[in-house]
């Protein structure tokens, strides 16, 4: 979905940002009204839900907003992408029934494990349980932390408990990603929320449509703010991307000016195939073309010259290997399809 910018007070007052949070929020008047730039999506997500009537039938209802974010950071705390004013989250709430938190836990724990896997993260998790200052009464406390029990034993995972340190308004998963250099950052988030739908006054009619139940929200992010996630991913790879994520896949670098028309052809083709592919068309040596190439951290570096012309090929050089050896135009992007699929 997608949810505006800029939302009025009211709303803000609505969710408890007004009271809880304003001081981090860029605000403005228009027409003799205060507005605010939205710092989260949450309460956008509720007016969703919020705008007609919902069936049990329709839950668990997932909504999920890439939308830019703002936070106003002191200007002390800014610090290059990890901690930035202007962001976007890979955010997600779900809202569904009681009986369906455990399930829903699962799903979001499998997608999280997923993609970490594919970064090559480890992590570890931690259940965070009720505070001593809380919202909504205990036996409902007591059964979401039960379904997050049984979601977290059932991922297979090692977990932890950290007694006590849930927010007032639900327990959550604290998911902590290790580096390559060991380091820990905070980026998924797994928490539930009893307050939100009880302050919008969120409803849906059960079996018995007479009768009105409160959904649970789950909020989720995955990656968190993607420019801290790029932050991270820079130090974990140290710069040098893998192919199916990298900015600068290939570069063809053609021997003389006389193999020139053939590198924008291989460029072409390359291109045409999906993939991110630039060319130097300078009157530097190879050697020096292929050196900054390297420099650059280019994956793969394509030579062309007359006798790659001739048979439709190119000599490949691997980003950190000095051999080279020559492949067919078709074996290439075969290659790059396959190393796209392994995600390594």
């Amino acid at each position: 979905v997608k949810s505006p910018n800029i939302y009025n007070m009211n709303l803000w007052e609505t969710s408890g940002h007004a009271a809880n949070y304003k001081e981090n929020m860029f605000l403005f008047e228009i027409e003799k009204q205060e507005f605010g730039l939205k710092p989260m999506n949450c309460p956008g997500h509720c007016l969703m839900f919020q705008h007609r009537v919902r069936s049990y039938r329709e839950l668990p209802l997932r909504l999920a907003d890439f939308g830019v974010l703002h936070r106003n950071e002191a200007s002390g705390a800014l610090t290059g992408l990890t901690r930035v004013r202007r962001f976007q989250q890979d955010d997600a709430h779900i809202f569904c029934r009681e009986s369906q938190i455990k399930e829903e836990v699962k799903g979001v724990l499998d997608f999280i494990d997923y993609c970490y896997t594919v970064f090559g993260f480890t992590y570890e998790l931690k259940l965070s349980t009720r505070p001593e200052k809380y919202l909504g009464d205990l036996a409902t406390w007591e059964r979401a932390e039960a379904a997050l029990t049984e979601a977290l034993n059932e991922s297979g995972k090692e977990w932890q408990i950290n007694e006590g340190d849930g927010a007032f308004y639900g327990p959550k998963i604290d998911i902590s990603v290790s580096d390559a250099l060991g380091r820990k950052f905070q980026c998924a988030t797994l928490q539930l929320d009893f307050q939100l739908p009880d302050r919008f006054k969120l409803e849906y009619s059960a079996e018995d449509e007479a009768k009105r139940e409160r959904p649970v929200m789950i909020h989720r992010a995955i990656l968190g703010s993607v420019e801290r996630m790029f932050a991270i991913l820079l130090e974990h790879y140290k710069g040098k991307w893998p192919f199916w994520l990298s900015p600068r896949q290939a570069i063809v670098c053609p021997v003389s000016e006389k193999s020139q028309d053939y590198a924008r052809k291989v460029q072409e083709w390359i291109h045409e195939a999906g993939y991110h592919v630039d060319i130097d068309l300078t009157d530097r040596k190879i050697q020096k073309k292929v050196r900054e190439a390297q420099l650059a951290q280019f994956n793969y570096i394509l030579v062309v010259g007359e006798e790659e012309a001739k048979t439709d090929a190119v000599s490949v050089r691997v980003r950190d290997k000095n051999d080279h050896s020559s492949m067919s135009i078709e074996g290439l992007l075969q290659h790059f399809k396959d190393e796209t699929e392994a995600f390594h």
